[in-house]
């Protein structure tokens, strides 16, 4: 089942000490492109958090908020510098008394100058904090593979259908391509029947060599089967499991350059409005196709 590169999902989890709340957001991107937002303290989580994401998720730009909420304060220890804070009130005590201020120095005051008090996490083992983490990650995952299969779903029932309108433009070129040479016989004789002198006779065998030649610079039977072939390995990569996006850029790719020389062969009006109508279908479909995992 093919996925689409789009998808969001969330996840919580809780122990006795952490209440982890993951979101999950992917969107288009050539490669597997992982950004992870989370507190300073967990970075060291950091690759741990990236394997299990690259578990779930092969393509994309994958964005992770990782929120912790500490539910136990006994981790949490304040620490006083208490030297420091004197430092600071007798240096507003010299302010205070130098420049003939009347005021008193306050608490208040001692607490907006910096690196008074700190606040300290104990040591959690890393085992606990990723038993905790690892699941709501996992929940947020899956809720986003979940959504990227639905997109996925959706963008292959359009895919069939353009591929459908791919297949009725090739038929058709494929139809019409025999009567081109055909036609153009009965024009080069009427053009050369329209030129000669009366009572001269046509050359019949230097009228079937141009004919020949003709043909064979406007032969595109080749280019037709493998037009046919590639939408068969498209209907067939879109029933794979696993990512097939980049395969099926490859196969558009392929399709395209196919029906480029087509165009430059073909030397009929309705082969060349074929043409333009299988461009502009392989431009739609290439646009959807870059959205696919």
């Amino acid at each position: 089942m093919i996925k689409s590169m789009t998808g969001f999902g969330r996840g919580e989890n809780s122990d006795s000490i952490h209440n982890f709340n993951v979101e999950v957001k992917t969107v288009n991107h050539r490669y597997n492109d992982i950004i992870i937002r989370m507190p300073k303290h967990l970075l060291y989580l950091e690759e741990k958090i990236k394997k299990c994401i690259k578990m779930f998720i092969s393509r994309g730009r994958v964005e992770v908020y990782i929120n912790l909420e500490y539910l136990d304060d006994s981790i949490i220890e304040v620490n006083v510098n208490t030297p420091l804070a004197m430092a600071y009130k007798k240096g507003l005590e010299n302010i205070i008394s130098q420049l003939g201020i009347e005021d008193d120095i306050k608490l208040s005051h001692l607490m907006t100058l910096p690196e008074i008090i700190k606040t300290e996490r104990k040591d959690i083992d890393e085992d606990i904090v990723w038993n905790c983490l690892s699941k709501a990650l996992e929940v947020a995952l899956k809720n986003v593979v979940n959504m990227r299969k639905k997109e996925g779903l959706e963008l292959k029932k359009d895919l069939t259908v353009q591929m459908e309108k791919l297949e009725d433009s090739i038929n058709n070129i494929e139809t019409r391509a025999p009567l081109v040479v055909i036609e153009y016989k009965g024009k080069l004789k009427e053009r050369v029947a329209e030129l000669m002198d009366e009572g001269l006779e046509l050359d019949e065998d230097r009228l079937n060599y141009e004919v020949v030649l003709f043909a064979d610079k406007s032969d595109i039977n080749e280019e037709v089967v493998r037009f046919k072939s590639h939408i068969k390995q498209f209907y067939n990569s879109l029933e794979q499991d696993g990512p097939v996006g980049r395969k099926l850029d490859f196969i558009i790719q392929e399709m395209n350059r196919e029906v480029n020389t087509i165009g430059s062969k073909a030397n009929d009006l309705e082969i060349i409005n074929n043409v333009v109508d299988i461009k502009s279908q392989l431009e739609k479909i290439r646009e959807q196709v870059q959205n696919i995992e």
